[in-house]
């Protein structure tokens, strides 16, 4: 376990039958519940680390913060281990020091899209219904790894979240057009469903706190000012879909 002022992290917990892990983040110190948020990596496999820089500053902000790994190359392209890792997070959030009640669900890139599945069609998750959605740098046009129906064609066809949705893509972004995120908010705005998009300057990478490193073909942390910037405005759009209590 990594601790530091501010954040704790416990690293390699198993989620489900698949075997995969997770790591939880949450805040250093302190008693909860913490609103649990649980946030799914993109299509690279098993890169639940690529987002421990946004997960640590979303844990700062008072969440607990469980991040899996899942593989996009598995033969379902990774459902199975993503509805495990949801009902993981709706069984034991609890023991962890979240609310077990509630999940605020949110993805990066391939991630995002699959969490917008789960609220367009929640009778194919086992784990708990989310209070918001979350997507960062997504593509909405693609068939989702959690339904296999595009989130966009599932709107079309008059399918609706039933949660707020909030979303933030990179201006800067040339892996995933920032229109992507613009059509869905688009389409949310018409079907007169909540959703906030923001658009900080920097790229696919940087909006998650990273920079991407083609020798090692990943994602890593970076301290330039354009991502770090950007990470924490993703942090707080986490801590500000979190459901009030109270």
């Amino acid at each position: 376990m990594r601790t530091d002022e501010a954040v704790e992290t416990e690293r390699g917990l198993v989620y489900g039958p698949s075997g995969k892990r997770l790591d939880v983040h949450r805040p250093a110190g302190a008693t909860g519940p913490w609103p649990t948020v649980l946030l799914w990596h993109g299509i690279g496999p098993d890169e639940r680390d690529v987002l421990e820089p946004l997960a640590r500053a979303a844990a700062a902000r008072g969440l607990l913060v469980l991040v899996p790994d899942w593989r996009s190359d598995a033969a379902d392209g990774g459902r199975s281990q993503l509805l495990e890792s949801l009902a993981f997070a709706g069984k034991e959030a609890g023991g962890l020091g979240g609310d077990g009640e509630s999940c605020v669900l949110a993805g990066w890139s391939a991630g995002a899209p699959a969490a917008l599945g789960v609220a367009l069609r929640p009778q194919g998750a086992a784990g708990p219904r989310p209070s918001a959605i979350v997507g960062v740098a997504g593509r909405y046009d693609l068939p989702a790894r959690t339904t296999g129906t595009a989130v966009l064609a599932d709107l079309a066809a008059g399918l609706a979240p039933a949660v707020p949705v909030r979303l933030v893509h990179g201006a800067d972004d040339t892996v995933v057009d920032a229109r992507h995120s613009r059509d869905l908010a688009a389409a949310l705005r018409s079907a007169g469903l909540p959703v906030t998009l923001q658009e900080p300057g920097t790229d696919h990478a940087g909006v998650i706190m990273t920079a991407f490193d083609p020798a090692a073909n990943r994602c890593r942390p970076t301290t330039a000012e354009h991502a770090v910037r950007a990470g924490h405005l993703v942090a707080d759009a986490l801590a500000a879909e979190v459901p009030a209590t109270g």
